[in-house]
């Protein structure tokens, strides 16, 4: 039987963890500006584990009863904030750059010369392996971000 897993909903105070989150297949949504209310009522009615480090909105009765799952988020840095939460669910690294880091969308493969047009030169010689975003357009690739992300990731 396949693990579920989880999904997110990050406060305003921790949108960073929702990108590194998305960046390695997690689907994390994040609002820039939403209540605590209407926080804790999405992710009650998409099941998502709230984010935050708002120590207030970890005292609401639905999150104290274990209806809504929420990780209050200790550290600043956002390494040890992935790290937190990794240790926290058991989460493991297996589908990084398989979402889109702007919009949660997830990543669809793309030929290369059906992006050719829309990536620097650089990129074109030096990458075969394409994703896009269907909702935004945004192109992915493995070049030197994701080499940096990986030396990030190797200290969880």
């Amino acid at each position: 039987m396949a693990v579920m897993k989880p999904r997110f909903l990050a406060d305003c105070n921790v949108g960073r963890l929702a990108r590194w989150l998305r960046a390695l297949g997690y689907d994390a949504s994040y609002h820039t500006r939403i209540g605590d209310a209407e926080l804790v009522r999405e992710a009650a009615a998409e099941s998502r584990v709230v984010l935050t480090r708002d120590r207030d909105l970890t005292k609401r009765r639905v999150i104290q009863s274990g209806v809504v799952r929420a990780i209050l988020i200790r550290d600043d840095d956002v390494t040890k904030q992935l790290r937190q939460v990794f240790a926290e669910l058991g989460l493991e690294l297996k589908e990084a750059l398989t979402r889109c880091i702007e919009c949660n969308s997830e990543l669809q493969p793309r030929v290369p010369s059906t992006v050719a047009e829309r990536v620097p030169p650089y990129v074109r010689m030096t990458q075969s392996r394409y994703s896009e975003c269907p909702d935004c357009g945004r192109i992915y690739w493995a070049g030197t971000h994701w080499q940096r992300m990986r030396e990030v990731l190797a200290g969880l």
